[in-house]
């Protein structure tokens, strides 16, 4: 069998009420993408798309161009980041209504609740909550289920042995996880679905997923290792990184010295590995961010050798294999073509998949 991959897709690209309440009118992640600036020598900035352009995901046309682009270079599925923050509140969820309601894009796709409260200290403000992640019980849950029932019985949904697949991004998050899922379990048997096939993210590699409820998890990379967290046990490295702070840099690491941190050797056989093309969110949080420089096509496939490596130890029901991300333009990780690289990463990409085939 070869991999299965889906891609993680950010629906940032569009205006909303609240986006333009918090930043500016007619905010969206281009916002802070076309404004970032180079923090040091050699910093790649402003890091910009080629031939998909800023586009607006209220624009079919433009969801379109996406898919066949994915499609045409062995991407199986794009997993959407779904927003529910308790009480029937959901934002950015225009662009997967739409692709329900319009049938089009003739691609396949799953969902990923993103369980995080937003606040802007990413984005250079205080700690101010934005909109808070809120888990108020049974009724709540069931209501979410209902929201997503639709997706779930599109023809397009991923499945797995007819299961509809689905993902919790923070599993730690949520007050009693095995409650949860039995719950959305139970619901979907109600609702003639033959049932749930749900993952987590999570960065532990051994992380006992079947404990806490999920059938398998993805493996989250854990290389943000931000200098300000370095303890005063580190003196000469405290002080070097107050130098940095001082002098407006970012936290910089090798892409490929980083490796064994966002890939490692062993891991459960449940783990799902995910890939990196690459990292700079620098764009959202100027100085306080994290680069992975020194990232090319050819690293990248080196890195997919090491996912793929442990793709084919796994005990699974599934064939995923997860890339973050398909379009996190402001985190600097995705797969869309860039003016630097073209579509040299989805083409690499494609290969080492047919290569595994």
């Amino acid at each position: 069998m070869k991999p299965e991959v889906i891609a993680l897709y950010l629906p940032q690209y569009h205006p909303i009420k609240e986006n333009d309440e918090w930043w500016e009118p007619g905010f969206t992640e281009w916002t802070n993408v076309t404004k970032a600036k180079p923090l040091y020598r050699g910093h790649y900035q402003p890091n910009l798309p080629s031939e998909l352009g800023l586009y607006d995901l209220r624009v079919p046309e433009a969801r379109e161009a996406q898919a066949a682009l994915a499609k045409a270079h062995s991407v199986a599925a794009f997993c959407y980041y779904h927003y529910w923050f308790g009480h029937g509140r959901r934002l950015l969820e225009r662009p997967l209504d739409e692709v329900l309601a319009s049938g089009k894009p003739d691609f396949p796709f799953m969902v990923c609740w993103a369980n995080q409260t937003w606040s802007g200290v990413w984005h250079g403000l205080d700690k101010r909550i934005l909109a808070e992640q809120l888990y108020p019980g049974p009724e709540d849950e069931k209501a979410h289920f209902e929201t997503l029932l639709p997706a779930f019985r599109d023809p397009r949904y991923l499945r797995v042995k007819g299961k509809p697949v689905f993902m919790v991004y923070a599993p730690d998050e949520l007050p009693d996880p095995v409650a949860f899922t039995s719950h959305w379990r139970r619901l979907a048997e109600e609702a003639g679905l033959p049932g749930l096939y749900l993952l987590a993210e999570h960065r532990d590699p051994f992380w006992d997923a079947r404990a806490k409820g999920f059938d398998a998890f993805v493996l989250k990379p854990s290389f943000l290792r931000r200098r300000t967290w370095t303890p005063w046990s580190q003196p000469i490295a405290k002080i070097r990184n107050k130098i940095l702070d001082w002098l407006g840099r970012p936290s910089v690491f090798d892409y490929e010295a980083q490796q064994p941190y966002l890939l490692p050797d062993q891991a459960s056989p449940l783990a799902i590995p995910c890939v990196l093309p690459n990292w700079d969110n620098t764009p959202r949080s100027g100085p306080r961010g994290v680069v992975l420089e020194n990232s090319t096509p050819q690293k990248f496939g080196a890195a997919l050798d090491r996912a793929l490596a442990l793709w084919r130890r796994r005990e699974r029901e599934d064939d995923f294999l997860f890339i973050k991300s398909w379009n996190e333009w402001a985190e600097g990780n995705h797969l869309e073509p860039g003016r630097r690289w073209g579509r040299a990463y989805l083409e690499v990409l494609d290969a080492k998949v047919k290569a595994n085939g």
